[in-house]
């Protein structure tokens, strides 16, 4: 008897809904009457878009002349309630033979236990120092790539899969920031797909290749009560090697320090935009084949890396146009295992000049310098230089 009433209270709305003199507000709230509790749910499109021109220089003295092909990564953002919240970031970009390639950087899942703490699960962007996670998009980023060591073949993780716990408070008058995870992490290079590179890591992967998970976490430290400067600590450690195979109890351990000093300089008109981090890498001894030898090798497996970058805009002036400029330098280095047969040890210098047409669109005009690339065995120093034009633009 119960579920007629229900089905005859149905029809009764739906009849409501299909007549055509009912106007479109009745309509709508004939709905909402019978949706007892309506949902806060809501959906917004986030991300950010580029494109530019690079002129490169070798030591050499050949030079190419570039576009770089508009990349788009679009943000989903959906709010299922007031506590549980999912993020997803689509990577699209030309490649070399003129295809458009689309990839997944991230997508979890996040509910709010706290005021306090925050818990999220999926593929997400690792909070390993600051700048992967709070400044690789384009028009955050004031230079035109990332600095050495991060990105692609780095010694710095990006993206993994886990679950992580995450949150803010105050102790006295500091304030104090976390993040604590757990994820299947990285996994070492044995040389079976290329010998020249055993012994290092690779990142992101989707599966784990044991049973073992890494572990890490970042505490970042704001002293100052306006919030200008943070310091922050990073690490990881777990192990890296395939299970059942000869490397399966190497391990890794990564750390890393950052900092960021944000002030308004009166005498100056200006904001000074400081950004720092150091990474370091540690990995367990083990032999590797070195297929020119055809004989086991062994190497202190250790690598590092940091960068340094100062920005300069005069926002505080009255001059519309001078207010929108910005003067940026970074100076970034990379060292990787001494011994190794994938062994360098780079160094980049970029300037640059940036004008912000809005808030979050920005032309960035560069020089970049590159220095030490080049074979372990022969020890051959490549310079390449680099002249670059980026637009970019969040949205």
């Amino acid at each position: 008897m119960k579920k007629i009433f229900t089905l005859i209270g149905i029809f009764a709305v739906g009849s409501l809904i299909a007549q055509d003199t009912t106007s479109t507000f009745d309509r709508q709230a004939a709905v909402n009457n019978y949706n007892a509790k309506p949902g806060k749910s809501k959906f917004m499109l986030r991300g950010f878009w580029f494109t530019g021109l690079d002129n490169l220089t070798n030591s050499e003295g050949e030079s190419s002349s570039n576009f770089i092909g508009g990349g788009f990564n679009p943000i989903l953002l959906y709010r299922q309630s007031d506590r549980l919240f999912f993020e997803a970031e689509l990577e699209g970009q030309y490649d070399v033979n003129g295809g458009f390639e689309l990839g997944l950087g991230y997508a979890n899942a996040s509910y709010v236990l706290n005021n306090y703490m925050t818990i999220r699960a999926g593929q997400f962007l690792l909070p390993f120092g600051t700048f992967t996670e709070k400044m690789h998009p384009s028009w955050i980023n004031k230079v035109n790539n990332a600095p050495l060591g991060f990105g692609h073949d780095g010694i710095s993780p990006m993206a993994d899969i886990g679950m992580e716990i995450r949150g803010a408070f105050y102790t006295g008058s500091i304030k104090l920031n976390y993040q604590a995870y757990v994820i299947n992490g990285p996994q070492l290079k044995d040389g079976s797909d290329e010998p020249d590179e055993a012994g290092g890591l690779k990142f992101g992967y989707m599966t784990d290749n044991n049973k073992n998970k890494t572990v890490g976490g970042r505490i970042g430290i704001l002293p100052l009560s306006n919030s200008s400067l943070e310091i922050g600590f990073s690490g990881m450690t777990g192990k890296v090697g395939t299970a059942e195979s000869k490397y399966e109890d190497v391990t890794a351990t990564l750390y890393a320090i950052d900092l960021s000093f944000v002030k308004n300089l009166n005498f100056m008109k200006s904001v000074v935009d400081i950004k720092g981090q150091y990474n370091g890498t540690n990995v367990s001894d083990a032999d590797y084949l070195n297929p020119e030898t055809g004989a086991d090798y062994t190497f202190e497996n250790k690598s590092s890396g940091y960068y340094a970058q100062i920005a300069v805009r005069p926002s505080l002036l009255e001059n519309k146009i001078l207010r929108n400029f910005e003067a940026v330098a970074r100076y970034s280095v990379l060292s990787t295992a001494e011994e190794s047969l994938w062994a360098a040890d780079p160094t980049q210098l970029t300037f640059g000049l940036n004008y912000w047409l809005d808030w979050r669109t920005v032309v960035k005009i560069g020089y970049q310098t590159t220095d030490g690339l080049g074979d372990h065995d022969t020890n051959e120093t490549i310079s390449q230089n680099l002249f670059y034009v980026r637009v970019a633009m969040g949205f």
